[in-house]
C-alpha cells in the first residue's frame, strides 16, 4: 500500500465524485436517467463514506456503503482510479469499511460485482452467491461518466 494514501471518513461532494467515476471503470454501472441528481442524492445518503487521496488532495479511491452496523455490510460503490490500482487501495477500503460497520467476527458484506472485477473479491475472500432476490423495474439506459 502506498503510505502517502490517506483513508478519510467522510462525504465527498456529487461534482468531486462524478469527477472520480470518469478516472474509473466504475461509472458504468449507473443509468443516465437523471444521472446528476441521483448521484447527488448517493454522496449524501450512504452509511459509510470512505475517500482515498493521494498527498494532493485528489480522491483517487470511494467506498460507499449501507449497513446496519449489526448484522450486514452492502458495499453500493468501490471502485479506484485506473493510475491508482494495484497499491492495495480497494481492499484498504474494504477493511475499513468492514471494520466501521462493526467487524469481520459480526458483520457479513454483500456487494454486486462487476464481472472484471470478481478476481478482486475473490481475493478477499469473497464469493459468489444465488440467494440473493431482485426487485428491479427500473429504466436503465447505459452510459459512460465523461
Amino acid at each position: 500500500m502506498n503510505p502517502e494514501i490517506r483513508i478519510e471518513n467522510t462525504r465527498i461532494c456529487a461534482e468531486e465524485y462524478i469527477d472520480f467515476l470518469r478516472r474509473t471503470d466504475l461509472g458504468s454501472q449507473y443509468p443516465k436517467e437523471r444521472f446528476e441528481e441521483r448521484i447527488a442524492t448517493l454522496v449524501e445518503s450512504v452509511s459509510i463514506s470512505l475517500v482515498a487521496r493521494n498527498k494532493e488532495g485528489l480522491a483517487v479511491g470511494v467506498l460507499f456503503g449501507l449497513t446496519d452496523f449489526a448484522y450486514w455490510l452492502y458495499v453500493t460503490d468501490l471502485g479506484v482510479d485506473r493510475a491508482y490500482e494495484g497499491q492495495g487501495i480497494g481492499r484498504r477500503l474494504m477493511q475499513t469499511a468492514h471494520e466501521m460497520a462493526g467487524g469481520e467476527k459480526d458483520i457479513a458484506v454483500y456487494l454486486i460485482a462487476n464481472e472484471k472485477a470478481v478476481p478482486f473479491y475473490e481475493k478477499l475472500g469473497m464469493k459468489k452467491a444465488d440467494d440473493v432476490m431482485q426487485y428491479n423495474h427500473i429504466e436503465w439506459t447505459e452510459f459512460t461518466v465523461q
